[in-house]
């Protein structure tokens, strides 16, 4: 068994004064700090998005972010201009520790189609090389945390138990965008019906 730490989107943007914020997303990287060591293998995802990402509502004469549209063919929650590629806001929250990350992957670089997923685009149709880069590694245990637990960490997760990795997502070391009350209820029930382990971090640092 070899294991890998996946940290998922802590970016500025995501995080209370950020563009688009988990709340209390700040709250995580005390504890995701202390988890690193944990691990032989930290990765990270970046949101990465072009200034003209068509899932901005910006992009969209008269649309307000929170709506949904038909985006080629994918349906589309529109957000706030977020994670804009080479910005503060894209940028790894403040805080965070960042020597042990051995690779980033970058995500949502298409202004076609969004990605929450770290494996793939929301259509599925590219890749973001971090399946290859764990089977590469022989790392077969993905242990996640990050931002956010409704969207980019469950459609990680979802992915990554689809695959065949054996699966956990830290509970406590992920917050939740919860556009509807109980959206990181709802997401940790479908991993969890998914064969995704949902741990608390005191599991970890009992081992």
């Amino acid at each position: 068994m070899k294991k890998a730490l996946l940290l998922v989107d802590i970016q500025n943007d995501f995080v209370p004064g950020g563009a688009l914020a988990a709340p209390e997303g700040d709250k995580i990287i005390p504890l995701v700090n202390r988890l690193q060591p944990l691990f032989q293998h930290v990765l990270a995802t970046q949101d990465w998005h072009p200034a003209d990402h068509g899932s901005f509502a910006a992009q969209h004469a008269g649309r307000s972010p929170g709506e949904v549209i038909d985006l080629h063919g994918i349906r589309q929650i529109l957000w706030p201009v977020h994670c804009v590629q080479q910005t503060h806001g894209a940028a790894f929250a403040d805080g965070l520790e960042t020597r042990r990350i051995e690779h980033i992957f970058h995500k949502g670089a298409d202004p076609r189609v969004d990605s929450y997923s770290a494996f793939f685009d929301n259509g599925r149709k590219h890749s973001t090389g971090l399946e290859k880069y764990l089977r590469e590694h022989g790392l077969t245990d993905i242990y996640i945390a990050g931002l956010a637990t409704d969207y980019c960490i469950k459609y990680s997760a979802l992915d990554a138990a689809q695959l065949g990795f054996n699966t956990h997502v830290i509970a406590d070391a992920c917050r939740a965008v919860n556009m509807q009350p109980g959206d990181d209820a709802r997401a940790f029930d479908e991993m969890s019906k998914a064969g995704v382990r949902v741990i608390e971090s005191a599991e970890l640092a009992s081992r």
